[in-house]
């Protein structure tokens, strides 16, 4: 269902990108139509790249784990095998400079607060 929801938003979008194209090609009227038409789907992917990342950007519903041995827990500082969440949902620490591991126990507490 996911799916066809984002496929239906990119047949409107792609819809949206046919007055934009015109009124380029209309304002390149005098240039090559092969040069008018490059220039106007140059502008539109400028454009509809962002709409086009918001589309099919894709939101987990299970989370993305990463495991590391012998690492001190964030939480209760016990020397365990470190868990930590990095992505899911709305949650992306893919670039944190300063990851926090936990133990098992710590990291399934810190799995509830975190809203996906």
């Amino acid at each position: 269902m996911k799916l066809l929801k984002r496929y239906c938003l990119y047949l409107l979008r792609w819809q949206l990108s046919t007055p934009i194209l015109a009124i380029v090609l209309k304002l390149l009227s005098k240039m090559s139509t092969l040069s008018a038409t490059i220039i106007a789907n140059f502008i539109g992917g400028l454009i509809f790249f962002w709409v086009d990342k918001l589309i099919f950007k894709k939101k987990s519903d299970v989370p993305l784990w990463e495991i590391k041995d012998d690492v001190k827990c964030y939480d209760c500082h016990k020397k365990t095998t470190g868990y930590r969440i990095v992505q899911w949902g709305n949650y992306d620490k893919s670039d944190d400079q300063n990851p926090q591991y936990r133990c098992k126990k710590c990291s399934i507490k810190k799995m509830e607060t975190i809203t996906k």
